[in-house]
């Protein structure tokens, strides 16, 4: 019985060898996704440490900029019912104004540094920053002229990281010129910048018009709060490579191989804050707009959507050695595709140290060269083929370049890789009909060259039985 039954699980594991194959090879391409999962957390941890690169020069340098103002505040005192003698004892409250226009033009020169193996970008910036205020209208607050402190008035420039400040900064206004200070006396809208006390006298009969000139110092982002009843921003740049963000993009830009220009014309209808009001913040900063000045996609990146084809990479690898082995009726042993698929996966570990040190694209003709080869190679020792060789090193030729060129073309990666999945699987499906799945057995007991040429033989000479025949 159990010899019978023994019998009968031989038979039922040789008339389905192939489908137990392809099972094998089917749970080996899963399991060469724990190497690849690996390689994906050490390239985020590579770009973490760029990034801290990044944080540590900046901190150094000046940190990212956004610039909000410049804003008019004037102390009072609030309202009471009943009134005593002098103001001891009350609290001074603040009245916040925004220009009426807002010009600013600047122009950004931006330079590469460079830390151990990575890049930073940092900048300077010359920015002039112009306008005026209308007449200051304390009508709608309700408070009485004598609660006024005008005589004690400031005018506020937030920046965002005051060690990127580069010369002393004064402020033209009307006909006067005052200096600015270090810090805010009143942190309810601006918490880091510049103030200097202004003359208000006839607040409410004078246009004021305002003049400074801004050297600052910053790493990859340059922001503007649109403060002004209408903000006109331009700014230029020699970096090829901005990107527009924040809350609002300019009406008008131009790119080129020298570098960039825009312009922003924002109007106090756009944003959700008054031109004036008392007390509290109005969440101005959420308005600010700008420009991002980005490096080309960094190897990192490229290498992570490199990784994420990972499983096509070994899949149709190892598809493709499985048609060799049934159509040239050879036998791959499942340790051999361990190794080629170890071999496929350590593609992304030398792209990504080499990528460090090289452009990409040539780390990128490196690593595909030395795994193309390698694999190649292998193939030439398993099958005892240059023919077949030489196919897998043309699949592997058009799959990495493919892959290549996927990763270059960022807006059409989605509509390529489709059609390129699309395409391997017709050649695929192409491929498979050539095999007659019926007739094949075992590989494991396929007829070698040698018993195939000692059947013809026998053959030629008739010795063969009616079952052989």
């Amino acid at each position: 019985m159990n010899k019978t039954l023994t019998s009968s699980l031989l038979d039922f594991f040789k008339r389905n060898a192939l489908i137990f194959k392809a099972m094998i090879i089917a749970f080996l391409v899963i399991i060469l996704m724990i190497p690849t999962s690996m390689i994906r957390s050490l390239i985020w941890e590579r770009e973490g440490r760029q990034n801290q690169v990044i944080e540590e020069v900046s901190s150094k340098w000046g940190n990212e900029q956004t610039i909000c103002g410049p804003i008019v505040t004037i102390p009072y005192y609030p309202y009471h019912k009943t009134v005593t003698p002098g103001t001891e004892g009350l609290t001074k409250k603040y009245a916040h104004f925004l220009p009426d226009h807002l010009i600013i033009n600047g122009e950004v020169f931006p330079e590469t540094r460079h830390r151990s193996i990575f890049e930073v970008v940092l900048y300077n910036s010359q920015l002039n920053i112009s306008g005026d205020f209308s007449s200051i209208n304390f009508e709608p607050f309700n408070i009485e002229e004598a609660n006024i402190l005008y005589d004690e008035a400031f005018i506020s420039l937030g920046i965002s990281d005051l060690r990127g400040v580069e010369k002393q900064l004064n402020m033209e206004w009307n006909d006067e010129t005052y200096l600015f200070n270090a810090g805010i006396p009143v942190s309810e809208v601006i918490k880091s910048g510049i103030h200097t006390p202004i003359n208000l006298n006839n607040a409410e009969k004078n246009t004021y018009n305002f003049s400074c000139n801004l050297f600052l110092k910053g790493s990859q982002r340059l922001f503007f709060v649109p403060v002004g009843k209408e903000t006109e921003t331009q700014l230029t740049a020699q970096w090829e490579n901005p990107s527009f963000n924040g809350d609002f993009l300019p009406d008008q830009y131009e790119i080129t191989h020298d570098g960039f220009s825009a312009n922003w014309n924002v109007l106090h209808l756009n944003r959700n804050f008054p031109q004036s009001w008392l007390g509290g913040k109005q969440g101005l900063y959420n308005s600010a707009f700008g420009v991002n000045l980005l490096m080309s996609i960094d190897g990192y990146q490229k290498t992570m959507r490199s990784v994420k084809y990972a499983i096509l990479f070994i899949g149709l690898t190892f598809l493709v050695f499985f048609f060799m082995e049934v159509l040239n009726r050879a036998s791959v042993h499942p340790l051999q595709y361990i190794l080629i698929g170890l071999a496929l996966v350590l593609f992304y570990s030398l792209l990504l140290s080499i990528s460090e040190y090289l452009d990409f694209n040539i780390a990128y003709l490196i690593a595909s060269f030395m795994t193309i080869g390698l694999v190649s190679l292998y193939t030439q020792s398993i099958f005892k083929s240059l023919k077949l060789s030489g196919m897998m090193l043309s699949i592997l030729v058009i799959l990495y370049g493919f892959i290549f060129t996927t990763i270059q073309v960022q807006d059409y990666a989605l509509l390529m890789g489709s059609l390129g999945l699309f395409l391997i699987l017709a050649i695929t499906m192409y491929f498979s009909k050539r095999i007659d799945w019926h007739q094949i057995r075992n590989l494991q007991t396929a007829p070698t060259p040698k018993k195939e040429a000692a059947w013809y033989a026998n053959k030629k000479k008739g010795r063969l039985s009616k079952d052989e025949s």
